[in-house]
């Protein structure tokens, strides 16, 4: 099931229409690495992990699997683990997705620049919790929590961030 997501923040997915914090950088067709932007496109969702010791399995249409302490991704445009999972520690510059904060608690990892992988073309674009205040993410879609989950358990499988 696809959702649709605008420039002003409205995710809409059959029967549910929520608020959602997009990229500071804005929208972009030409994303690139470090601006920021959430990419104009229809990214599927790959894959959902979760932060097993703080909540339960999401259901989802989509594999799922629990994070763990040793879990990264790969945002080093020169490294041949670009813009994929990796576990920690790991040589290159990488984020680490188990948080102190509540944001990486659900990951959907969104098929962005991932099947082929071009270098600079930008990494971890993510569906996640959002903050509490919605501020805006590094170029990922943010839900809160329970909007997520909804999403999710409704059977989401792609989303199309449109201007």
């Amino acid at each position: 099931m696809r959702a649709i997501v605008r420039a002003d923040g409205l995710f809409d997915l059959p029967g549910l229409r929520v608020r959602a914090a997009l990229g500071k950088g804005g929208l972009r067709t030409d994303k690139q690495d470090g601006d920021g932007a959430t990419p104009i496109a229809v990214l599927p969702l790959r894959r959902i992990f979760f932060r097993a010791d703080r909540l339960s399995r999401p259901v989802a249409a989509v594999p799922v699997a629990p994070l763990s302490p040793a879990d990264g991704w790969c945002d080093d445009p020169a490294d041949p683990a670009y813009n994929r999972l990796v576990r920690l520690p790991y040589p290159g510059r990488h984020e680490s997705l188990w948080r102190d904060d509540a944001v990486y608690d659900v990951i959907g990892v969104l098929g962005w620049n991932d099947d082929p992988v071009r270098p600079g073309r930008g990494s971890a674009i993510f569906l996640h919790p959002a903050r509490p205040d919605y501020a805006p993410t590094e170029g990922c879609v943010a839900l809160a929590l329970a909007d997520l989950l909804a999403a999710l358990a409704r059977g989401l499988t792609e989303i199309a961030i449109t201007a």
